[in-house]
């Protein structure tokens, strides 16, 4: 089962809703992959002994994992930690979730600085590169329990927009031929 990801329509309604534009307008790996971002589907109920898992972090690095339960229940601060999560952002590595139970929304903004939604599900293995705009919120489930992955020991920061002078920013545009923008 692929993942599914589509254009946004931008509102102020609910973030946890999927906010699909009329028509619908679904976006492909393909197109995903042209901006960095990469996706794999595995077993989340073998994560323990999943020979592709272990083959993915082998090759790219990941030796660091964690486990984040995000609901009210089980997460302290969880609505100003959402909001965190939901402020547009980015990173000066790459960010690496695995989703193990429930769903959520990474939003990326694409080359013309569109968001595009991408809808993460049990399974769903994704990586978003250094210095890709953008963001995260949880689905109308109010959970997920996901494995962060890192290369080496745990980065957090996350680097709000604006940021076009970051190195990872100026990187992620060479590679990708991002158009520069004032924002």
């Amino acid at each position: 089962m692929a993942i599914e990801a589509w254009f946004m329509e931008e509102n102020d309604e609910d973030r946890r809703l999927p906010h699909h534009r009329n028509p619908k307008e679904f976006v492909s790996l393909h197109h995903l992959a042209d901006l960095g971002v990469l996706y794999w589907h595995l077993n989340p109920k073998h994560y323990e002994n999943d020979e592709e898992l272990k083959k993915i972090r082998e090759d790219r690095g990941y030796s660091y994992t964690d486990m984040l339960d995000l609901c009210p229940e089980k997460m302290e601060n969880y609505e100003e930690k959402l909001r965190n999560f939901y402020t547009e952002h980015i990173h000066g590595d790459e960010e690496i979730r695995y989703c193990l139970e429930g769903s959520g929304y990474f939003d990326v903004r694409d080359k013309n600085d569109r968001w595009i939604r991408i809808w993460i599900k049990a399974g769903d293995l994704i990586v978003l590169p250094a210095g890709i705009y953008h963001r995260f919120t949880l689905d109308t489930s109010n959970y997920v329990k996901l494995m962060r992955l890192f290369v080496g020991e745990p980065v957090w920061t996350a680097y709000n927009r604006p940021q076009e002078d970051h190195p990872a920013r100026k990187n992620y545009i060479v590679k990708i031929g991002v158009p520069l923008q004032a924002h």
